[in-house]
């Protein structure tokens, strides 16, 4: 039978209890989530237990990183459900503290990772990969010398994860996980509920883009102009706005220009908006698998 986490949200008691653990000598795998849980989050959870014997989740909606105007207030919380989804996924332990105690009124401290927030939704959305260093600093602090998993769908996220990782000599081992879909090809997300039926179904021209990508990336064409031009045609027609769809080299986030030859990897990341939605993707080719897997693939 499975048994339901431990709900923590005090942060001096989870860092007693995973230092307690790692006395014993087990290590401690932390996902940090947002809630709104969906089956990518659940993927995020189960690969924790392959390398942590204790599974930590938390739960916490960061307001820091969402700018004046985003969907702070609409974001999805329902922390019974998430619990409910938990049970079965090998989480131990919750961590679910209050927006008090994460950001006491008298905390003046703010973490930022310069150059690879620059561009992609960095340009977009100022301040946001600001607030996630941050939190997540925090969380690391909070848990303590762990392995951190992580969905390569916020590949730009991810990696700022792991240059503020290294750069500050964190004892935190990352650990970024592919994309999970749905059957159709869209990345998991906990905003594609906001989406209408009609909205849902325009979106599918995000993975059928990429998808189109990467064939033509199979094929042997590395012209980056040649390997835009199919996702752009697919999504262009089917949003409402486009924030942008580059391809940048996978370490660095450095954009390409569009006469480039792509090495044996190259990414292509994009934001859109469809509705009031925004959505956001990313394929490594000659890294990641299509989001449209045909035969063979």
């Amino acid at each position: 039978m499975s048994r339901t986490p431990t709900i923590i949200r005090d942060p001096q008691e989870i860092r007693s209890l995973c230092d307690e653990e790692r006395a014993r000598g087990a290590s401690v795998c932390l996902v940090p989530t947002m809630g709104a849980l969906h089956e990518g989050h659940l993927g995020l959870v189960r690969e924790a237990a392959s390398h942590g014997d204790l599974v930590v989740v938390s739960i916490f909606v960061n307001p820091a990183q969402f700018a004046p105007g985003e969907d702070f207030d609409l974001y999805p919380r329902n922390l019974a459900d998430d619990m409910d989804k938990l049970a079965p996924a090998g989480a131990a332990l919750v961590f679910a503290p209050s927006v008090e105690t994460m950001y006491p009124s008298n905390a003046g401290t703010t973490i930022s990772v310069n150059g690879i927030t620059e561009g992609l939704c960095g340009a977009h959305r100022p301040g946001h990969f600001a607030g996630v260093a941050t939190i997540v600093a925090k969380l690391f602090n909070i848990i303590g010398p762990c392995t951190a998993v992580f969905g390569r769908k916020d590949y730009q996220q991810l990696q700022v994860i792991r240059k503020m990782t290294l750069d500050l000599n964190m004892p935190v081992k990352i650990v970024g996980m592919a994309t999970v879909r749905e059957p159709d090809g869209l990345a998991m997300s906990s905003r594609n509920e906001y989406l209408s039926d009609e909205e849902r179904s325009r979106a599918t021209a995000i993975p059928s883009g990429l998808a189109a990508t990467h064939a033509l990336f199979d094929r042997g064409e590395r012209n980056v102009k040649a390997l835009l031009r199919p996702v752009i045609s697919s999504i262009e027609g089917a949003c409402d706005s486009i924030d942008y769809i580059t391809a940048a080299d996978p370490g660095s986030l450095e954009p390409l220009e569009d006469e480039a030859l792509a090495d044996e990897t190259m990414l292509i990341a994009l934001a859109v908006r469809i509705g009031k939605t925004r959505l956001i993707d990313n394929t490594v080719l000659g890294e990641d698998r299509s989001p449209l897997p045909g035969p063979g693939n």
